[in-house]
């Protein structure tokens, strides 16, 4: 997970938002954590479960992680104000986005984890003309 998060991280950009799909332990942090290190972030990745979001600033870039395990209703998302995060100057990668109902914007990229007697496997969707794109370049890449 961590050394395919490091990879994909290679054809991200702001603007870009992930939807992360999986039952507890499947990966979805493990992945984000690959991510920002591929970004260059050296410090600890924290899981946003108790927060709902984790705020990471590197360099120019800031990426938001957010957690939505707990919400309960989807109203929970547009009163914890986090519409504003998602902009073209960030990327925004969300566990648990079905929680948040239809309020989320689109997804450039779902990944879709599941785990299995023998490890996990992850389907990979692309949601957006960027999104498409960013997959056939990670394709070409021999990345996935």
């Amino acid at each position: 997970m961590l050394d395919l998060g490091s990879k994909i991280a290679t054809s991200l950009h702001t603007g870009f938002t992930i939807y992360l799909y999986g039952n507890l332990g499947s990966g979805k942090t493990t992945l984000t954590r690959g991510i920002l290190h591929g970004l260059g972030y050296q410090h600890v990745v924290k899981s946003p479960t108790y927060n709902l979001v984790e705020i990471y600033k590197i360099s120019k870039l800031y990426l938001y992680h957010f957690d939505f395990y707990r919400f309960n209703d989807y109203i929970e998302w547009e009163e914890a104000g986090f519409r504003e995060y998602f902009d073209s100057g960030s990327i925004c990668i969300v566990e648990w986005p079905e929680k948040a109902g239809d309020l989320l914007p689109a997804a450039d990229l779902q990944f879709f984890f599941k785990i299995l007697d023998t490890g996990r496997s992850i389907e990979i969707r692309a949601g957006t003309e960027i999104g498409k794109q960013c997959l056939k370049y990670l394709k070409n890449q021999s990345i996935l």
